[in-house]
């Protein structure tokens, strides 16, 4: 009986083969306009029911998302909504911005994964746990909270994204050597590829002209204290990830667990509260109260 034969070893690519194959990598339409009608409208001092309704009518993929969230647990509904300006009346402005950005960008990154064997569902959940919990993070300090902030947590891992799309058997290899030996997944990532999934990320949207928060904070989510801007975002990106990956909701694509002692020892905390106790104990109590509710928020969004 034939034995299984091993994949043949891969040999890290220098930064130049990075690069190039990155550039090759197909562009994401949705990260340069984010469903830019409905943007506007939201945006409008007057918001009108029928007019939000008829843009998101003329969506397929989004108009799903929208009745399959307001007829979630979360909402409670004692009857299925099945008129779409139902739901806008019960979802309100900010979860309707949200699904705008959500829809479109998820769209896209599930074209370009789609022949690679790998928990998209539960990533994407992951992601947009992320994005829920920084824009949380961030209203506790300030009340004008801008959308580049969700952004931002939502797309901190599209670098895992690039890997899978330009170097599909270098992202397989490291995933069956994370089932084999675990272990750190930036390492193995560094060892294998020869650039592991921030810098990647990082240099896939700078490519296609990304605001620099947004690259940065992809670049230095792991590792806040490093950044040389936007410091807070990336600090709240970091501790949402953190939470989400700490209350096992979704995947990452990283089975290392997080500890309570590690989620609560990550830089982040200290780059946003570092000296008001009593507000570092708030956002915790806030956090906690939110991981709750999102599970059947992310069932009625992927």
């Amino acid at each position: 009986m034939d034995m299984p034969t091993q994949p043949p070893a891969l040999e890290p690519l220098d930064r130049s083969h990075i690069e190039g194959a990155l550039r090759d990598c197909p562009r994401l339409p949705s990260l340069g306009s984010i469903n830019s009608v409905l943007h506007e409208l939201l945006n409008a001092e007057q918001c009108y029911t029928a007019q939000m309704s008829e843009v998101i009518r003329r969506d397929p993929s989004m108009t799903t998302r929208l009745l399959r969230l307001v007829n979630s647990v979360y909402f409670g509904l004692s009857c299925p909504i099945t008129s779409i300006e139902e739901a806008v009346f019960y979802l309100g402005v900010r979860q309707i911005r949200q699904l705008s950005m959500v829809t479109p960008i998820i769209e896209d990154l599930q074209r370009l994964t789609s022949t690679s064997l790998f928990p998209w569902r539960e990533f994407w959940q992951h992601c947009i746990a992320t994005a829920i919990l920084t824009r949380e993070i961030i209203g506790e300090m300030q009340s004008n909270v801008e959308e580049i902030d969700y952004v931002s947590g939502l797309l901190h891992d599209v670098g895992k994204i690039a890997m899978v799309a330009a170097f599909r058997e270098h992202f397989a290899a490291i995933h069956r050597r994370l089932k084999e030996d675990s272990g750190n997944l930036l390492l193995w990532e560094r060892e294998i590829l020869g650039m592991d999934h921030c810098e990647l990320g990082a240099l896939y949207l700078k490519m296609h002209s990304l605001p620099e928060i947004v690259v940065d904070t992809v670049r230095f989510h792991h590792q806040p204290e490093n950044a040389p801007r936007h410091t807070r975002v990336i600090s709240a990106v970091q501790i949402a990830d953190l939470t989400v990956r700490h209350a096992r909701i979704g995947n990452s694509g990283n089975p290392l667990e997080i500890s309570n002692d590690e989620w609560l020892a990550a830089a982040g905390w200290n780059l946003l509260f570092p000296e008001n106790s009593e507000e570092k104990s708030l956002a915790f109590a806030n956090l906690k109260r939110s991981l709750e509710r999102l599970p059947s928020i992310l069932e009625g969004l992927v």
